[in-house]
C-alpha cells in the first residue's frame, strides 16, 4: 500500500520507466481518504507520481502471461504479494529469475521471507506494535499511542529502494539479478536502533514519557503561555546554556542536576521548574531566547506551518507533479535525478499503450483482453 508504492515512486524520481500493476479495482489505496477536489485519494497520490498504470487481473492465464512478458524485459521487478500468494499468481521469484537472468526482484512482505509468521499480512499500525514502538510512545500508566507517521512504511520502501539500487550495481559486475527481500518488520526492527541494543546489553526496556525520553533530562515539550516548545540539553554545556536562557542560575549551580545522570534521576523535581519558567513566556519568546544561547530548540509546526516554512521549500520538498502539489524527496543529487514530472495515473490509464509498445499487442488482441476482463 506504501512501502512498495514509495520505492516505486522513488525509482521514478530518478528516472526509472515504472508500470504500476494492480488488480482490475485498483490498490485498495485509492479508496483511502482524504480525496482531493478531483476525487483523487491523497494517500494513493503520495507514493505513485511518474508511474504507469496497468490493471490486469492477475487470477487469469492471460493476465499472468502479460506480467511474466513484461518481467522478462524489465530491471527491476518490486512485489507486494505474500510468498503463497505471489506463487498461486505465477509471481514466485525463482521463477520470474530463471525467464529473465538479469531481473532484479524486490520482494517486499509485512513478516519476512522466513519464519512461521511469513504469511502474514501486515500494515503500518500492526507493525508498530509487534516490532516494540507503540511500547515506548506515550505515557506511561496510560493506553498504548500510535506514532503519528506510517513511518514503518515508508522507512521499508527507502531500504527497499536501497536494496534494489545495491542488487542493480551487483548486477553490473556479475551481469546477474537476484532476489531482495524486504519486510515491515525487519525495517521496525531495525529503527529500535540503540533501544534494541541497549535491552541486548543491558535488559533495560525504554520507559514511555511522553514528548520526553527516558534517559536525558531534559529533552521533551514544554508549554509555552500560547502553545508548546520542544527543548534538548542532554549534556553538561547545553544544560549550562539552557540556565543561562531561562535566567535561572540556581538551578545551573545545583547539584542535583550537574549531570545528565543527576537530571535524570531527579526528573520529578526538575521538569516542574522548567515548565514553570517556560509558562511565562509565549513560544515565539522562548524559541530566540534559546537559539541565541545556542540551545537546541523547536516549535512543534502543524503540517501546514511546515509545508510553509521557508526552509522546507528552501530544500524542494514541496514540489509539482502536473496540476498535483506533492512531497518532495529525502535526498538530492548533485547531477541527475529529481522528481518525476507526471502526476499519478489514473487507473489503467496507460493499458493500450504499454501492451502495444512494450509487448507489440494489435488493437483486436487488446480489445479481446477487455471482452475477457483480463483488462478494465
Amino acid at each position: 500500500v506504501l512501502a512498495g508504492p514509495s520505492c516505486g515512486q522513488l525509482l521514478a524520481d530518478m528516472g526509472a520507466d515504472v508500470i504500476k500493476i494492480e488488480p482490475p479495482d485498483g490498490d485498495e489505496n485509492r479508496r483511502w481518504p482524504p480525496f482531493d477536489a478531483s476525487g483523487a485519494s491523497c494517500n494513493f497520490d503520495s507514493v505513485n507520481r511518474g508511474k504507469r498504470s496497468l490493471a490486469v487481473d492477475l487470477k487469469s492465464t492471460q493476465g499472468q502471461q502479460i506480467v511474466h512478458a513484461l518481467a522478462e524485459r524489465a530491471d527491476v521487478l518490486l512485489l507486494s504479494f505474500l510468498p503463497r500468494t505471489a506463487a498461486k499468481l505465477g509471481l514466485d521469484s525463482a521463477v520470474l529469475t530463471a525467464r529473465n537472468r538479469r531481473l532484479i526482484v524486490c520482494e517486499v512482505t509485512g513478516y519476512g521471507a522466513a519464519g512461521p509468521m511469513k504469511e502474514r499480512p501486515g500494515y503500518d499500525l500492526m507493525m508498530q506494535a509487534f516490532a516494540g514502538a507503540m511500547s515506548m510512545t506515550g505515557v506511561e500508566g496510560e493506553p498504548p499511542v500510535r506514532t503519528g507517521l506510517s513511518f514503518i512504511d515508508m522507512a521499508t520502501g527507502l531500504a527497499a529502494y536501497g536494496a534494489v539500487l545495491t542488487a542493480l550495481m551487483a548486477r553490473a559486475t556479475t551481469g546477474r539479478g537476484t532476489v531482495v527481500r524486504t519486510s515491515l518488520l525487519e525495517t521496525g526492527v531495525a529503527l529500535l536502533g540503540y533501544h534494541a541494543v541497549a535491552w541486548l546489553g543491558t535488559g533495560v526496556e525504554p520507559k514511555r514519557e511522553g514528548s520526553g525520553v527516558w534517559h536525558l533530562v531534559p529533552y521533551q515539550a514544554f508549554q509555552c503561555s500560547d502553545d508548546y516548545v520542544l527543548v534538548g540539553a542532554p549534556n553538561e554545556a547545553a544544560w549550562q546554556r539552557l540556565c543561562a536562557a531561562l535566567d535561572l542560575p540556581a538551578l545551573a549551580a545545583d547539584p542535583r542536576f550537574t549531570s545528565n545522570a543527576d537530571r535524570v534521576t531527579h526528573r520529578g523535581v526538575l521538569v516542574p521548574l522548567l515548565a514553570a519558567r517556560f509558562a511565562e513566556r509565549d513560544a515565539a519568546h522562548w524559541v530566540a531566547q534559546l537559539e541565541a544561547h545556542r540551545v537546541a530548540v523547536a516549535p512543534i509546526n502543524r503540517i501546514g506551518q511546515v509545508l510553509s516554512h521557508p526552509q522546507v521549500l528552501a530544500n524542494d520538498m514541496v514540489v509539482e507533479a502536473g496540476p498535483a502539489r506533492l512531497v518532495g524527496t529525502p535526498f538530492k543529487l548533485g547531477e541527475g535525478g529529481g522528481v518525476a514530472p507526471t502526476p499519478p495515473a489514473r487507473l489503467s490509464q496507460d493499458a493500450d499503450a504499454i501492451l502495444r509498445d512494450e509487448l507489440g499487442l494489435d488493437a483486436d488482441t487488446i480489445a479481446a483482453l477487455r471482452t475477457d476482463g483480463v483488462i478494465p
